[in-house]
């Protein structure tokens, strides 16, 4: 069955909550004060079952023009409104600005209801009749159905009643799949209970004990329980009023314009990316850095105005805005908005969020209005590429996407499929669940290639560029495991050959020229001369008068081709004696079982200063093992 929400707007004392008592027997009305002063300022909700057994709620609003922002945080999230006009007084000021409020939430499902029928005679009702068809004709209402009411005497209200039912025939039900959204309109405290809240759930569904998390503050609480209608439910759904039982939290950390939703699923922002639409019936234009006040949901935050496309935008207007709050928000993709002036505080517009945590954008920059185009009117497919190759050294999860998107995980998998198989995006890592846009790689190939390439010339001789060093450089923003699977992308496409650490290109050898290939042929030959005895490398250096760097990079070169062997802090041996080595001391355990370092120094012909470190040299290569004080064969 679907979950409805009915909303009432209109003029101060136009009937509103007479109305919702006449329909529902609920006196929404449960301030002192409202009592007192007999007029709505605080949001009352009451459930009700339609004639057809559907269960709806209903929202009621204050009309007056300073409980404005309390109206806003009834009417989102209503799927139908209830739009009163008292039949002795007519179209009046809150009148015009509650319907500019439902036309700019896009609520289009709703009934005209006259109230106060009782008190006009008939000429008049049909006078009045005339004038509220002309004025909602002119709105987001056009065509609705107008019925005239009377609380008194009960005339219209089965029709109304019935109409309603009509109507919510005609609404979507909300998805329950996805992540839940619940912006809280109330807060109080029961006995026994501790902390509630209230709302009208917009997403998803909750369930008793689930964990979500208090928005903007961050704080993981628990639900306790639950209550839907007055009863206690186990699971809640898009769509219903709920009250929620929070364990975890205490009534003075959470206000009106909190939100609770799934964890990890929404952030905080101070800026959001808008296509902002100026009222018609605005006075004022609307001026690049003027200051508004912002409302969406149950929320209202200061602000200010940053027009990407235009100086100003006049009455009728609409163009690419980015508000910067004074506050931190938590929206979502498509969420409508409302603004209204600083001050004088008057509803003068309001849109839709395209980018609910953007970057500073800056003005009249064609690249930037470009994007907000494509992420407001492109398809998924298109919304989804733009977003992976807008990331230079990104790789974004499918959860990732959904959340920059506004978009569920499983309609983002459908478009990378898609995406996958026309070769514009590519998994990296099997089953990693991350992804990178083709063109993103190829930049990234682009940058190693160019590094690596002019690392060649340079240094000939090395084998490559150090691994990290091009991370550290070009890619610090790519944590290490996520640079690993881009390189080992590009190896599988032979690109690149990553070999010890080092990056080289495909088919590269370092090659010496033949100047190089005498000095470094004398070096080995110096090293090779005294097998077991070898000179340092300082003494070759210095024999040989080679500068310092030429010396090293020649060095490096051997040592990289495996003709040298550091075998220990400032001692290497050549390849030869290693071999030789080996060969020496396997003869001897074919006679002996062990080997003592002396007897090794005397089989090596060397001294203990070099017979030590290639014995243990030879223990790390489990060549020998140490047993006590001698060496066994392994």
């Amino acid at each position: 069955m679907k979950r409805i929400i009915i909303g009432t707007a209109g003029h101060i004392d136009h009937g509103k909550t007479t109305l919702v008592k006449t329909l529902t027997g609920i006196e929404t009305d449960r301030l002192k004060e409202e009592k007192q002063r007999g007029i709505s300022i605080e949001l009352g909700f009451a459930p009700f079952d339609l004639p057809d057994g559907q269960k709806a709620a209903i929202v009621d609003v204050p009309g007056h023009e300073r409980f404005i922002k309390h109206m806003l945080a009834g009417a989102f999230g209503i799927d139908m409104v209830l739009f009163t006009i008292a039949a002795d007084e007519g179209i009046m000021p809150q009148t015009r600005e509650h319907m500019d409020i439902i036309e700019l939430l896009g609520v289009d499902k709703g009934i005209v209801v006259l109230t106060k029928t009782d008190l006009v005679d008939e000429e008049w009702l049909m006078l009045m009749e005339e004038e509220v068809k002309e004025y909602i004709e002119k709105t987001i209402l056009k065509g609705a159905p107008i019925i005239s009411v009377s609380a008194v005497n009960k005339e219209g209200v089965s029709e109304l009643l019935n109409e309603i039912v009509q109507i919510s025939k005609l609404i979507e039900e909300r998805p329950v799949f996805g992540h839940a959204r619940l912006p809280v309109d109330r807060v109080f405290t029961v006995s026994g209970f501790g902390t509630v809240v209230t709302g009208t759930l917009w997403s998803g569904k909750i369930k008793v004990g689930e964990t979500l998390e208090l928005m903007p503050i961050n704080k993981q609480v628990k639900i306790r329980t639950l209550q839907v209608h007055n009863d206690k439910v186990d699971i809640a759904y898009a769509g219903q009023r709920v009250a929620v039982n929070l364990q975890g939290v205490d009534i003075a950390d959470i206000k009106r314009g909190y939100l609770l939703a799934s964890s990890g699923y929404l952030s905080p922002s101070y800026r959001v990316d808008t296509k902002l639409r100026l009222l018609s019936s605005s006075q004022r234009s609307l001026k690049n850095w003027n200051r508004i006040r912002f409302h969406l949901g149950t929320d209202e935050a200061l602000g200010r105005i940053v027009l990407l496309d235009r100086d100003e935008i006049s009455p009728g207007e609409e163009g690419y805005a980015q508000i910067v709050m004074e506050k931190p928000i938590v929206c979502f993709k498509n969420d409508p908005f409302v603004i209204r002036y600083y001050s004088p505080v008057t509803t003068i517009g309001g849109g839709t969020i395209i980018d609910s945590n953007p970057p500073k954008q800056k003005r009249f920059r064609e690249d930037v209005l470009k994007e907000l185009s494509l992420k407001e009117e492109g398809s998924l497919y298109d919304i989804v590429l733009q977003e992976l190759e807008s990331k230079k050294h990104t790789i974004l999860t499918v959860n990732e996407l959904a959340k920059s998107t506004g978009s569920s995980e499983k309609e983002i998998e459908i478009e990378l499929e898609q995406l996958i198989d026309d070769e514009k995006v590519v998994q990296i890592g099997q089953d990693s669940g991350q992804f990178i846009a083709v063109s993103i790689l190829e930049d990234i190939n682009k940058e190693i290639t160019n590094m690596v390439e002019g690392y060649h010339e340079k240094f000939p001789l090395r084998q490559g560029y150090p691994r990290e060093d091009i991370r550290s450089r070009l890619f610090s923003g790519i944590n290490n495991k996520i640079f690993t699977k881009i390189l080992n992308y590009f190896e599988e496409n032979n690109r690149i050959i990553v070999k010890n650490n080092f990056i080289m290109l495909k088919n590269f050898i370092p090659q010496p020229n033949e100047k190089e290939q005498k000095i470094i042929n004398q070096i080995y030959k110096r090293m090779n001369d005294n097998l077991f005895t070898p000179p340092s490398i300082e003494k070759v250096r210095e024999i040989l008068n080679i500068k310092e760097q030429d010396f090293n990079e020649m060095l490096n070169y051997l040592i990289d081709q495996g003709q040298l062997l550091k075998i220990a802090e400032g001692m290497y041996f050549t390849k030869e004696a290693i071999e030789k080595g080996k060969e020496i001391l396997k003869n001897h355990f074919e006679k002996e079982n062990e080997l003592t370092l002396a007897q090794a120094r005397d089989l090596l012909n060397t001294s203990r200063k070099y017979a030590l470190p290639l014995i243990e040299y030879y223990d790390r290569i489990r060549f020998t093992r140490r047993v006590g004080d001698v060496r066994v064969k392994i």
